[in-house]
Parts: structure tokens; C-alpha cells; sequence
């Protein structure tokens, strides 16, 4: 069983930076990555960023690309999105993806494990 622990959201201005983290313990060998979703209240759950472990190759949802960055350590099974200039439309509960399958980086059915979520508010 994968565990999945995210940390560093948090309130920030309009134009601010926020880095978040995620641990996830007990890597699987069917995991070919990690991502990034986020949820606003009353929408549905929508991918922001994914990585692959091997090569590092990163995808990212257009509204995002050019301000957040997502990296890895493969070392410590651990994933960061940084994220730069944010806006209003930003405010969400970001939740870390474990154990991707490999395909379908957008689509939250192809994770098997998630954390908590973690509350980014951006506002002034």
C-alpha cells in the first residue's frame, strides 16, 4: 500500500509563489509517476501536473503552463509544484497522485493512490 503526504499550501497575494510537496512511501512497481489535481468548490476534480519517474517527463494543463514547475527526487519518492505568478483562479484543494498506471497522465483513474489535499487560497 502506497501512503501519500503532501505539505506547503497555505493563503498568498495575488502574484505570490507557493511550493507543495509530496511524499509518497512504499512505491509500487507499477508506478511509472506522480501528479498534481486540484479541486475548487463545486467543480470537479481537475489534473494540473504529472511526472514520470524514469525520464522526468513532464506534462502540465494549460492554464498552469509557464508559472507552475513540477520536479521530483526519485531518492526520496518525493514530488514538488512550484508555483509562481498565481492567481484567484489558483484557489483550490490540491491533492497529490501516486501510482500512476503509466497512461492517461490527465485522468484521475489512472492513479491508484492519493493524499489529503492541502488548501491553497490565493486572494488580497
Amino acid at each position: 500500500q502506497v501512503q501519500v503526504s503532501e505539505s506547503g499550501g497555505g493563503l498568498v497575494q495575488p502574484g505570490g509563489s507557493l511550493r507543495l510537496s509530496c511524499a509518497a512511501s512504499g512505491r509500487t512497481f507499477s508506478s511509472y509517476g506522480m501528479g498534481w489535481f486540484r479541486q475548487a468548490p463545486g467543480k470537479e476534480r481537475d489534473f494540473v501536473a504529472g511526472i514520470r519517474w524514469g525520464n522526468g517527463r513532464t506534462y502540465y494543463a494549460d492554464s498552469v503552463k509557464g508559472r507552475f514547475t513540477i520536479s521530483r527526487d526519485n531518492g526520496k519518492n518525493t514530488v514538488y509544484l512550484q508555483m509562481n505568478s498565481l492567481k484567484p483562479d489558483d484557489t483550490a484543494v490540491y491533492y497529490c497522485a501516486a501510482d500512476w498506471r503509466g497512461y492517461g497522465v490527465t485522468s484521475p483513474e489512472s492513479y491508484g493512490n492519493w493524499g489529503q489535499g492541502t488548501q491553497v487560497t490565493v486572494s488580497s
